[in-house]
């Protein structure tokens, strides 16, 4: 099993949580046979943490396509999708840019 990226947290009202991200670029496609592998690992390995398995597609002109899943009814679907371009930070106003530089 390959996963990108890991990560584990908790939300703003403690819950813990394990997010296993999958990258894909070009015409690499996200893989729902993939992500039930993220979700098996994630079940066996972080019992008592909930899984929110995510995917993120890089598309034309500096965008990127990001998916969250779950499993609905006993199946993995796509329960949340958002798109962003990527832009460089001085791109963002000079006012906001300053909450965002360490």
């Amino acid at each position: 099993m390959e996963v990108d990226e890991l990560y584990v947290g908790l939300d703003s009202r403690g819950g813990h949580y394990v997010v296993p991200v999958q990258a894909k670029g070009g015409k690499d496609r996200n893989s729902m046979v993939q992500t039930q592998q993220d979700i098996a690992a994630c079940a066996e390995k972080f019992p008592d943490l909930r899984c929110r398995p995510v995917s993120v597609q890089f598309l034309p002109d500096r965008a990127v396509a990001m998916f969250e899943f779950a499993k609905v009814d006993g199946e993995v679907k796509v329960v949340r999708e958002r798109h962003y371009r990527l832009v460089p930070i001085d791109e963002i106003p000079t006012a906001e840019r300053t909450r965002y530089q360490p």
